[in-house]
């Protein structure tokens, strides 16, 4: 994220679609997958990251996963996002909370109206816990994720402490990060009133439809094998009826999104101690090379070489 600051800086006299070109073309340059970018992100801070974001049409963000929490405040219109296996119609002023681990990405930005914008904030794990540990009656961190309406509500304040946030990170005057750190404790708290103030701030997902049961469908059965013929029989469309959908709307094939979830709970198992060997028969490989090779291929390292880099 620093070193994406930094160029982004070099870039101010750019508009954003000719930043961003500059910026993938840096990263291509050096061995990144544009694609697979937000795959790789790190935190800088050991406690709070905060930054702000911008997706245009041109962006590709793929199903993806954290080690630590993600909190997003959107400031666009039309999109949905996939939390988990569930859909939303997000809008302006929406809030999602991602825990470590839980897969999620933005869908249709292709044919948005607009650029999707949001405030980002990042916190470690660390940070959650010791804030657990200093106020063990408060559920300031759940563990599912959830999505927040504020428009219309008395919670549309949130977005001010997102803003803030963002402004002590960019300015960086001295002692900007205890203020992000107080700034981020106090948004918790807002949340956690907000979530227990009634359903009427949680939106339901979309409708279900074919999409999310195969989601579903996959979720459930990830330690298992799962071939696109028997996805087809089992729900009673063709084969490329079902890699249609998923080229359409998750952009990739069928099997390329089963890989991706797979691949994000085995990172999450080798995170949790299991050795990469048992977590790849956990998550449904067949064997460990093709676990091996595909780990690689989406996120650049080994198996080995992430566990290490994240301890």
């Amino acid at each position: 994220m620093s070193q994406l600051r930094q160029l982004t800086k070099a870039s101010r006299h750019m508009n954003v679609s000719e930043m961003k070109g500059d910026i993938n073309s840096v990263l291509a340059e050096n061995g990144y997958d544009v694609a697979s970018l937000y795959q790789e992100m790190e935190m800088d801070s050991p406690f709070v990251d905060t930054h702000d974001d911008v997706s245009t049409a041109d962006d590709t963000v793929q199903l993806h996963s954290h080690t630590f929490y993600e909190i997003l405040y959107c400031r666009s219109n039309g999109l949905e996002y996939l939390l988990g296996t569930r859909r939303y119609r997000v809008q302006r002023g929406d809030v999602i909370y991602i825990p470590p681990g839980v897969s999620h990405r933005p869908l249709f930005l292709d044919k948005l109206p607009e650029p999707y914008s949001r405030y980002v904030i990042w916190l470690s794990p660390d940070f959650a816990a010791n804030l657990e540990r200093s106020f063990p009656k408060e559920e300031l961190f759940p563990r599912e994720p959830f999505l927040l309406r504020t428009v219309g509500t008395d919670w549309e304040e949130l977005g001010y402490l997102f803003r803030d946030g963002v402004k002590e990170a960019l300015a960086g005057s001295p002692g900007w990060q205890a203020a992000v750190c107080g700034n981020t404790m106090q948004l918790m708290v807002h949340m956690m009133r907000a979530r227990s103030g009634g359903v009427s701030l949680r939106p339901p997902a979309e409708k279900r439809e074919l999409l999310d049961e195969l989601l579903l469908y996959i979720e459930k059965n990830l330690a298992d094998k799962i071939s696109l013929a028997d996805t087809a029989r089992m729900f009673l469309v063709s084969e490329s009826t079902i890699n249609q959908l998923f080229r359409r709307r998750m952009k990739v094939s069928f099997y390329h999104f089963v890989t991706q979830r797979r691949l994000i709970s085995a990172k999450t198992l080798i995170l949790d101690g299991v050795s990469a060997e048992t977590a790849s028969a956990k998550v449904g490989f067949g064997d460990y090379s093709t676990f091996y090779r595909a780990f690689k291929r989406e996120y650049g390292i080994s198996p080995m070489e992430y566990r290490k880099l994240m301890e």
